[in-house]
């Protein structure tokens, strides 16, 4: 593997910020193509959105193609590489002049353009379109690439989709409506729901104290066994809490996605540091808790970056996951440290972030760590839903109706017991015999 490959491309992070720093659609989309084709080293790009209504995808910004070669006509959904590339694939033509494939091979020719790459662009697993990479010359596309052109992709959605949510939102809207429809956006970033691991149930849950805010969880499946979780706090409220947080979602999900097969955390979360300390300013900085959970191996990976620490519950002892580094966005060579701890069937760990336990009541008390932990420990051998929906109701008791100054998230995760399964099964064996009994019992009464 060559150096490039060893290191996360640091060009990923003029992306990353397009998410947070300019929603206007056409830039976006134009800048989104000249750094696709810097970032992967070829020579043209065209970037194709989805219109749902006509089934046709409309070429909406290029980097290095004529205008004659752009007006060359329509590209449907049913096209051959598109539905291929809509099914996940990524599709390579090592020779657009011969390939029947292309629908367009004269205008390739003349153009000039030899080899293509096209791989979709998702957001909340919709295709939203495609990114295509040119070559002028015969040049094979090889899995670092097509990895690389993913992760380019991935990023590239989320910046269009940010630029059309905020744009469709502020449209003929009041200064007083931004701050609402700003959080509808924040919103969509966070996990409607938790992807399906084996062996784990997964619940989180984002209360923003104000229409946005400046806490994030993500819960990026890696396989059918594993997943990284990440919990944040952006300090600060408001707006510029949310845009900050936007933006480190977008890094987030750049340096993790296929990362975490040719990195180690340690590295990703440097990384992270890195894109905080670029872009925090006096005063601000993100504290971070993220984890790496194999259920395949039974293992917990963890850093904790000055953020409240996790709690892992298993029987009655409750550990704290506090292992990791200062917080991100202060001092760009920090040293992060991770560490790895076995996980057993039943184990609970509970992620969350300081709104929860210093919400106040209207006497100015704060709810408290103790509180928070005494009721976690009734509530332990339940599900993860059991579990977070009776501290919120706990709390919600203690607080009334005092107005909160902090987000609060919490995200929970329980190591499923195979036993569950065997004692639900039985449980309807159970039930089935007792009602075939009665039913025998309710003939030979009738016939007597």
């Amino acid at each position: 593997m060559d150096n490039k490959s060893k290191q996360i491309d640091p060009r990923i992070h003029q992306i990353t910020t397009m998410v947070a720093g300019d929603f206007n659609l056409n830039e976006v989309l134009e800048k989104l193509s000249q750094t696709a084709v810097e970032i992967t080293d070829t020579d043209a790009c065209s970037i194709r959105l989805l219109d749902k209504e006509a089934g046709e995808l409309q070429l909406c910004a290029s980097y290095g193609l004529s205008d004659s070669y752009r007006a060359k006509g329509q590209v449907s959904k049913n096209d051959t590489v598109i539905k291929a590339a809509f099914e996940g694939q990524a599709i390579v033509l090592d020779d657009m002049r011969a390939d029947a494939r292309v629908k367009y091979r004269k205008a390739a020719r003349k153009e000039g353009l030899v080899s293509q790459l096209t791989v979709v662009m998702e957001f909340k697993k919709q295709p939203i379109g495609v990114l295509r990479l040119y070559h002028k010359k015969l040049h094979p596309f090889y899995e670092e690439d097509i990895a690389i052109a993913r992760l380019v992709a991935s990023q590239c959605a989320v910046a269009i989709e940010n630029a059309r949510l905020y744009s469709e939102a502020i449209e003929g809207a009041r200064i007083s409506s931004q701050m609402r429809l700003a959080g509808v956006i924040q919103r969509r970033m966070i996990p409607n729901d938790p992807p399906g691991i084996k062996k784990l149930d997964i619940l989180g849950i984002y209360q923003p104290c104000f229409d946005v805010g400046g806490d994030l969880y993500d819960i990026i499946k890696i396989d059918d066994s594993s997943c990284l979780i990440v919990i944040a706090d952006v300090i600060g409220k408001g707006i510029p809490a949310a845009l900050m947080m936007s933006m480190f979602r977008g890094a987030i999900r750049a340096y993790s996605h296929g990362g975490h097969n040719r990195h180690t955390l340690e590295e990703i979360v440097a990384e992270l540091n890195h894109t905080a300390c670029n872009e925090c300013r006096d005063g601000e900085f993100i504290t971070m808790f993220v984890a790496k959970v194999d259920t395949k191996n039974m293992k917990i990976t963890y850093c904790n970056c000055g953020h409240e620490p996790a709690l892992l519950f298993r029987n009655k002892e409750v550990t704290e996951l506090a292992d990791g580094g200062m917080v991100l966005g202060v001092l760009r060579d920090t040293e992060y440290k991770s560490t790895v701890m076995d996980l057993e069937k039943k184990d609970m760990v509970l992620f969350y972030t300081d709104g929860l336990i210093d919400a106040i009541n209207f006497e100015g008390d704060s709810w408290g760590r103790d509180e928070m932990l005494e009721v976690a420990e009734k509530h332990i051998d339940g599900s993860s839903e059991r579990l977070v929906k009776n501290i919120l109701r706990y709390r919600r008791r203690f607080v009334g109706l005092a107005r909160q100054v902090d987000d609060t998230t919490l995200v929970a995760i329980k190591v499923k017991s195979p036993l569950v399964k065997k004692t639900v099964s039985k449980v309807k064996n159970i039930a089935k015999a007792v009602k075939k009994k009665s039913k025998l019992k309710a003939r030979k009464q009738n016939s007597q």
